[in-house]
């Protein structure tokens, strides 16, 4: 390898370091610090979280002041430069802020287990503050070739032969504390063909979980095509009026869960014609969601397959 090469591959190795002591550090803070414990430790049981989840997802907690983390990254010797490209640290001119002050933090893993960035969630009413910060794209972080939960849920999606996608980090934790295991969120972007790749090395099955509203079936519609271009299966299964997976296994527990997903999954087309089941009175309409169907069904390489839809479709 070329000097230029090596020093690239030191440079990433310091981001990866710096992630790690950090994820360290809002652990530590979570577990070990008044205000980690009153606050952070608090919110995550409130939401009904065991002991085991917080510790098995690595969850933190990032104290409500300027400066705390970066002062003490410095003080155990991690550079400025590194601080600041895994965006844990902003700096403006002379100063320098924690970006992730006053959050709980959710460490976002590699397959591997490599700390790659993270996810912080506001717990204040501040309406002026993002409700949910992520590291900036770095080096090491690329959130469209990621998906949370990857490193915990890798050997269930394996073993089930099935991966339940959800769009937040709530959804992953909460399927986890009630049992069900092989389940990864898009955590608020949209899904990529990168992301489809890397569930593909896991399974060829995915059934996508969202909110009932016109945004997320657009964002399952979208997500649906691409995932048939992989030449994966996939179904979508969408949550009663009100209800998100978070919330419905949270009251209804792993089996009742399980069963609702089982029942209500659909195929993509058996999902666009009850969804559009409106249009289909009006022949024009009725027209464009036939239509939608066959790009679809265009969509998937497998010839055979595509012959079973062509049939399904008439």
């Amino acid at each position: 390898r070329t000097d230029e090469e090596k020093a690239q591959q030191n440079a990433k190795e310091s981001l990866y370091l710096v992630s790690e002591y950090a994820n360290e550090y809002f652990q530590k803070i979570l577990h070990k610090t008044d205000q980690g414990k009153a606050i952070g430790l608090s919110y995550f049981k409130e939401r009904g979280f065991t002991e085991e989840t917080i510790k098995k997802f690595q969850l933190g907690y990032a104290l409500d002041e300027w400066q705390a983390f970066t002062d003490d990254a410095l003080g155990k010797g991690y550079k400025l430069e590194f601080l600041e490209q895994t965006g844990l640290t902003i700096v403006k001119d002379q100063k320098r802020f924690d970006r992730f002050k006053g959050r709980v933090m959710f460490p976002i893993h590699s397959m591997s287990g490599r700390i790659l960035g993270f996810g912080g969630r506001i717990l204040t009413n501040d309406k002026k503050a993002a409700k949910y910060v992520n590291s900036p794209e770095s080096e090491i972080y690329n959130k469209s070739k990621i998906l949370y939960g990857i490193y915990e849920s890798r050997q269930s999606i394996f073993k089930d032969d099935l991966c339940i996608l959800v769009e937040g980090y709530m959804d992953v934790l909460q399927f986890h504390e009630n049992g069900i295991k092989n389940v990864l969120a898009s955590s608020g972007t949209s899904l990529t063909e990168d992301q489809i790749t890397l569930i593909s090395r896991l399974t060829s099955n995915i059934v996508l979980l969202f909110d009932g509203d016109t945004a997320g079936v657009n964002a399952a519609l979208r997500s649906t095509d691409m995932i048939l271009e992989k030449g994966l299966n996939v179904k979508i299964c969408s949550f009663p009026e009100g209800e998100d997976p978070d919330s419905y296994v949270k009251d209804n527990k792993k089996d009742k869960t399980l069963d609702f997903i089982n029942n209500n999954s659909k195929d993509f087309i058996e999902f666009k014609l009850s969804f559009y089941n409106e249009d289909l009175k009006d022949e024009d309409k009725k027209v464009d969601v036939i239509k939608s169907v066959i790009k679809s069904i265009s969509k998937i390489p497998d010839r055979l397959k595509q012959e079973v839809y062509i049939k399904k479709c008439s």
